[in-house]
């Protein structure tokens, strides 16, 4: 969410970032903004003079009546009736026209942060330091999904029978491999980086969508159950942990941190014909998610932090990665700066993303109403919140079974992966 004080004070930097995040006429936009938040303005003055008027009206009312001057005080009756329509039309376009404020302001993405560079798409992404790991090559290069049916323990056939496209029956040595990846991930972020586990709900209202960015511009790509919404992930239920609250200085001292391994649910509406096959993208599939909350001046070193905790992961599956620092085109509509972290898959022979660590700063606390308060100060402040992958299993689990896959097709276990699946070295075909 936007500050309209903000807007309205310096509309030319709101052109200028809606404009290098895609919006086509920002200037029209801005101008629309201003002309709603006149209009708002003038409504409420209209209402509060018209009460005002009413109220010091009704109280020489009482003043007519007492010099009995019958004449005056029903004058003043009709003139107070006459009012309280004023005030009713003021409410009515008040709240006619505020609601078409908050609407409009709530679709607009977040602004870039200053050091995200331009670009219209991933084209404009730029790379952070050197790729770490040495990508696999020569050798199987056989596909994860070509692999998992071979080895019987991936049936995306029977999974389409039941469910449709986009969802898959993972068996046997290659399911125990997906849950060991998992819980492997989340005693990383808990045990290592200091995280709090948390089991949150997977089925949200509304305005817990709203708060995190999905509704009302994304409703298409959820799952709607009754009146519930099944999270696309945890960063929903994570993050509205503080929502409607006001935390002191001291509960921020260090930045509240939580995880949470959970279900994903997406109906991946904007995807046709992108990774048909396979479990790159699912409609429902498994992440370790992270969510932070600090003060808006440690929220650039945690989000710094907040890669770091993913990175680890990869690095201790000895998976070769790259992180890149997304254009202000392809960042997600709250960030205000992404990493992505991206993966390689030796039979695509190219990086392939598999976490997104996102500053949203104060955009999502102004959607929830998250704010602290300092030591010693009445004024309030919104905090800023952070969420990334740690990481999504079923893409690490792709990355494992690729980059591991043996010349008889068999997967070997990662080595970090070994205590996890009770000792069992390889998935399928050897032991």
């Amino acid at each position: 969410m936007h500050d309209i004080r903000a807007l309205r004070d310096n509309p030319a930097a709101y052109v200028a970032g809606w404009s290098s995040r895609g919006v086509e006429d920002a200037q029209a936009l801005v101008d629309e903004i201003l002309t709603l938040d006149t209009a708002l303005r003038a409504a409420q003055t209209a209402g509060q003079t018209a009460l005002a008027r009413r109220n010091e009206s009704s109280k020489l009312i009482g003043a007519a009546m007492g010099r009995k001057d019958l004449a005056e005080a029903e004058r003043l009756k009709g003139e107070v009736e006459s009012l309280k329509g004023e005030i009713a039309a003021a409410e009515t376009e008040e709240a006619r026209v505020g609601k078409a404020l908050r609407d409009l302001l709530a679709a607009q993405k977040s602004l870039a942060a200053d050091d995200v560079p331009d670009g219209e798409d991933e084209a404009g992404n730029v790379l952070v330091g050197a790729p770490w790991g040495t990508p696999k090559e020569g050798g199987p290069a056989k596909d994860h999904a070509d692999l998992g049916e071979a080895l019987g323990l991936l049936d995306f056939e029977a999974a389409a029978r039941m469910s449709g496209s986009r969802f898959a029956v993972i068996k046997g040595g290659l399911a125990r491999l997906e849950r060991a990846i998992g819980q492997f991930m989340l005693d990383v972020q808990t045990d290592e980086h200091g995280y709090l586990e948390v089991n949150p709900p997977y089925l949200v209202k509304d305005d817990a969508m709203f708060g995190t960015g999905q509704l009302p511009k994304f409703e298409e790509d959820l799952f709607r159950v009754g009146e519930h919404l099944l999270i696309p992930t945890a960063e929903v239920s994570l993050t509205n942990l503080v929502r409607e609250q006001i935390l002191s200085e001291d509960d921020l001292a260090t930045p509240i941190r939580f995880t949470a391994l959970t279900p994903c649910f997406r109906a991946e509406a904007g995807s046709a014909g992108r990774d048909t096959r396979g479990l790159i993208r699912q409609h429902q599939f498994h992440k370790v998610e992270m969510v932070s909350i600090a003060k808006p001046e440690d929220s650039e070193a945690e989000h710094e932090r907040m890669v770091r905790c993913a990175e680890v992961v990869l690095e201790k599956l000895e998976l070769p990665y790259k992180r890149m620092l997304l254009c202000k085109g392809d960042m997600g509509f709250s960030a205000k700066k992404t990493f992505d972290l991206e993966v390689w898959l030796p039979s695509q022979g190219t990086y392939r993303e598999i976490s997104s660590c996102s500053n949203c700063g104060d955009f999502q606390a102004r959607r929830m109403d998250a704010r602290f308060k300092r030591a010693g100060e009445k004024k309030t402040e919104f905090v800023h919140t952070l969420n990334g992958s740690g990481l999504a299993v079923g893409r690490t689990l792709v990355a494992i079974m690729e980059n591991y896959q043996e010349a008889d097709g068999s997967i070997r276990v990662p080595e970090a992966l070994v205590p996890y699946m009770g000792g069992v070295t390889r998935v399928g075909l050897s032991k």
